[in-house]
C-alpha cells in the first residue's frame, strides 16, 4: 500500500513540476512568496531587537511570520497587541 502512495505521490510531483515549468509563471510565484517570508522575518527581527517593545518579545515562528507575512504592517501590530493583552 505503501508503494501505490509514493507512487502516486511521485507520478503528482512530476505532473506538478511540469505544469510550473510549462506556464510562463514558472518559479515566479515561488520568488516572490519566499520574498515575502524574508521581509516577514526580518521586521518581526527588528522590532525584537531595536527596543521598540521594551520588555516583549515577538517570537519568530510559522505562525508569527505567516501573519506578518499575510497582513503587514497591521500584522506586526496585531501580533504586539496581542502578545500585551494575553501574555
Amino acid at each position: 500500500m505503501t508503494a501505490i502512495l509514493t507512487g502516486v505521490l511521485i507520478l503528482s510531483s512530476i505532473a506538478l513540476l511540469f505544469v510550473l515549468i510549462r506556464t510562463k509563471l514558472s518559479f515566479e510565484w515561488l520568488r516572490r512568496f519566499a520574498l515575502h517570508i524574508v521581509i516577514a522575518s526580518l521586521g518581526l527581527y527588528a522590532i525584537n531587537y531595536s527596543g521598540l517593545l521594551s520588555g516583549w518579545e515577538i517570537p519568530l515562528n510559522p505562525v508569527t511570520i505567516g501573519t506578518v507575512m499575510v497582513l503587514g504592517v497591521p500584522g506586526i501590530a496585531l501580533i504586539a497587541g496581542l502578545r500585551m493583552t494575553l501574555f
